[in-house]
């Protein structure tokens, strides 16, 4: 596994696999995207003024497939291999359907049909969440839009589901809970464009525009008299802290409802791992650190019910650990989720990074 990181052409090293096509003033192709560079390259780059780069970290989509295992490596593999837990599973159709719900009622906030609309996606994505009892997600698999905001509130209302299952909640609160997720960023339908898709840092009064949203998603909810109290909770105080720090009224612990808790861890670690124009992705286990270091502004059970539930390295894929080797994963642990049990491809040593003290040190890269 691997991902696209932008690095300074000053810190890039030779053998650092380019991803991105570099051209000169007439067009002409002079590095191509995927190429591993050379100090040549490198230092043409350097004179050209070009101050940064995208390159491809982690272990090339290439090299996973075409990985050679040794035998004796594969049957230790085998001996050690237990599948994922069920992880939800969006079909094709599925996805179209509610990408193109979500991008409706994001275009009409006063459509006629937009409750029923919204409970139509919520039904959807609520059987492809528990028809087979899925308690896991891998969030590279959910893709419905290629518009940010669509994309954002799918992906939101879907981890949340997934924590809200493990957390206990019934078949009804899980729908409600889903129809909040989906609508928590209604109010960004009123925001410029120009403020939500601006690529550089916001202005004192950009920003305080933008914090209206929860407010103004709030309120085009509750002149329609159709959703419960908890739902519009969710969607008003979705950026509230257990601290007191949030927003839009400082609200602290108990005072701030189930579903925005639930909702705020979803809302930040999709954010995190998400490409905008201000900013580039960071990596599952990143954000997953980040996100989990937030535990005086997050609610604790929300926070332990979604380490539990996001797979970062599925079973089966290849990673690159910081020793230097390339190892398979063959068993996930869902109390340390950045510490799985792999098996180093090239010795066929088992390292259980979880459990066994003397591998603390080795963390996977990828």
């Amino acid at each position: 596994m691997g991902r696209r990181k932008f690095v300074s052409t000053r810190t890039v090293h030779a053998g650092d696999k380019i991803d991105q096509t570099i051209t000169d003033r007439t067009g002409r192709e002079m590095i191509k995207k995927g190429a591993y560079l050379d100090d040549f390259q490198i230092e043409y780059l350097q004179k050209k003024g070009i101050m940064g780069i995208y390159i491809y970290e982690g272990v090339p989509d290439e090299l996973e497939e075409n990985i050679n295992i040794p035998a004796a490596t594969q049957k230790v593999i085998e001996k050690y291999h237990k599948d994922d837990p069920a992880k939800v599973s969006i079909s094709e159709d599925v996805k179209k359907r509610v990408g193109q719900g979500v991008a409706y009622l994001f275009n009409d906030t006063s459509s006629k049909d937009f409750t029923t609309t919204t409970n139509n996606i919520a039904d959807d994505l609520s059987k492809s969440i528990l028809s087979n009892s899925s308690i896991a997600v891998d969030i590279r698999t959910i893709r419905t839009s290629d518009e940010y905001t669509f994309k954002h509130s799918v992906d939101v209302a879907t981890i949340s589901a997934i924590i809200g299952h493990k957390y206990g909640l019934n078949k009804d609160k899980l729908h409600e809970l889903l129809v909040a997720g989906l609508l928590h960023d209604m109010g960004k339908s009123q925001i410029p464009n120009e403020i939500l898709n601006k690529p550089g840092k916001l202005t004192d009064d950009e920003f305080r525009i933008m914090k209206s949203h929860s407010l103004l998603g709030y309120n085009i909810l509750k002149e329609k008299n159709e959703f419960s109290p908890d739902i519009l909770l969710g969607v008003l105080q979705h950026h509230e802290k257990i601290s007191g720090k949030g927003y839009p009224m400082g609200v602290t612990g108990d005072k701030i409802g189930l579903y925005p808790k639930i909702i705020a861890v979803a809302d930040i670690y999709d954010a995190l791992v998400t490409k905008r124009p201000y900013k580039e992705p960071f990596g599952q286990r990143e954000a997953m650190e980040m996100i989990l270091a937030m535990g005086n502004d997050l609610d604790f059970k929300a926070l332990e019910c979604f380490s539990k539930s996001v797979i970062l390295y599925p079973v089966d894929s290849v990673v690159k650990l910081s020793n230097g080797m390339l190892a398979k994963v063959v068993a996930n642990n869902p109390d340390y989720p950045m510490r799985p049990k792999v098996v180093e491809i090239e010795t066929g040593r088992v390292l259980d990074l979880a459990n066994d003290f003397q591998y603390n040190n080795i963390v996977l890269e990828s």
